[in-house]
């Protein structure tokens, strides 16, 4: 079988998706059946061809922006996004460009800034932002259940934005979730109350972006930073006396990673390739280029450089392991499609949108308590 390395090593650009509209692409999920949903900085979902990169279906049901994406495993028609405006909702994509098939909403103050669902399929979690400079929340909903399947919500382990959830992909009851209170909890949802039910936390030391299960069996937690900071955590430990770090580094740009000695700008995102069994974390330059490395408790190795796509920031990618082709997208509006020995039918390379879009978005740090913010604001003024 061929290695990840040679996979890498032959990939190039193969397709490119430029979209008439001047919005980040911010997340993207794929349906093994052939789908890509891409959440969009002006509040709305798009669906592509994986293959094609074609533009099928979008939907417009946010008034808010998007915290995520993700299909359903068992059910892969059905499509979850998650937004700021307070309500998760759920799509059928074979009917693209209708209304929500499911709304799922909390208490009128939560303001989503992370989703996900559990492998099962029962259980969806939403992590909010910080509810009057006091709580933040975990919430739970059954979408078995009509009428939205509100369970509850966690309200006790995390003092902030919770910016991201994770449930493990093969225990159902198992989550992560991770703050900017630089915290990393892990939990049993089995267990039922929140301070039975946490089995962890680990510390980052600094405004934790994103949390993501890796390793063979899925027994470590992937920690990414604001600040571009990295962490490997090994849960395996946590009955021994062995140190749960297996790497750790405050600031990934300031290690020597490419080939001029330099080192990234920022980290795109990390996770788990099941069948090479590596990890695999992308990092970038401002300029759009893109660095492929793996992650051991060695620290972090270049893999692959890839040019001549993005033109700014990357924002988002995935790794579609059947089709070995590598799917990003980013600051510029573009969907590029990676594959080994793929050769680019639209020609050119957009250019990026930062200096004449009138967009106000970060490019990187997640914006703290930014839409409640935003909203008090704008009824304040209207007063």
């Amino acid at each position: 079988m061929e290695g990840l390395e040679e996979k890498l090593r032959g990939l190039s650009l193969a397709r490119r998706s430029l979209p008439e509209d001047a919005t980040y692409l911010l997340d993207v999920a794929l349906q093994p059946a052939g789908l890509l949903a891409v959440s969009c900085s002006n509040f709305s979902v798009h669906l592509h061809n994986k293959d094609s990169l074609n533009l099928v279906g979008e939907y417009r049901g946010h008034s808010g922006p998007l915290c995520g994406v993700v299909f359903s495993h068992a059910s892969p028609d059905f499509l979850y996004s998650g937004s700021a405006d307070g309500t998760v909702r759920g799509w059928d994509v074979r009917r693209p460009g209708t209304e929500a098939a499911q709304v799922f909403r909390s208490d009128p103050s939560h303001t989503y800034c992370s989703v996900d669902l559990s492998c099962s399929d029962a259980l969806l979690c939403a992590g909010t932002e910080q509810v009057n400079e006091e709580d933040s929340f975990l919430v739970f909903w059954d979408v078995r259940k009509p009428g939205g399947g509100l369970l509850g919500v966690y309200s006790e382990s995390h003092s902030d934005d919770i910016t991201h959830v994770s449930f493990h992909p093969r225990e159902k009851d198992r989550l992560a979730s991770c703050s900017t209170d630089g915290l990393v909890n892990v939990f049993d949802l089995s267990r039922g109350a929140e301070d039975e039910a946490l089995l962890a936390t680990c510390n980052s030391d600094s405004s934790a972006g994103a949390v993501r299960w890796c390793g063979a069996d899925y027994t470590q937690l992937l920690c990414l930073s604001h600040d571009e900071g990295l962490h490997l955590w090994d849960l395996g430990q946590l009955d021994t006396d062995e140190p749960l770090t297996v790497f750790s580094t405050r600031d990934a740009r300031g290690l020597a990673l490419l080939a001029d000695g330099g080192g990234v700008d920022y980290l795109v995102g990390g996770g788990w390739l099941e069948e090479a069994q590596k990890l695999l974390v992308v990092g970038g330059k401002n300029s759009g280029e893109l660095h492929l490395m793996e992650c051991t408790g060695g620290g972090l190795r270049l893999l692959r450089t890839l040019e001549g796509g993005h033109a700014s920031t990357v924002r988002c990618y995935l790794w579609d392991a059947a089709g070995e082709a590598l799917v990003t997208g980013g600051e510029d509006a573009q969907l590029l499609l990676w594959k080994p020995g793929g050769e680019e039918l639209a020609a050119g390379k957009r250019k990026s949108m930062k200096s004449e879009s009138a967009l106000s978005l970060k490019s990187r740090p997640h914006k703290k308590h930014g839409y409640q913010r935003e909203k008090k604001e704008a009824r304040e003024n209207a007063a």
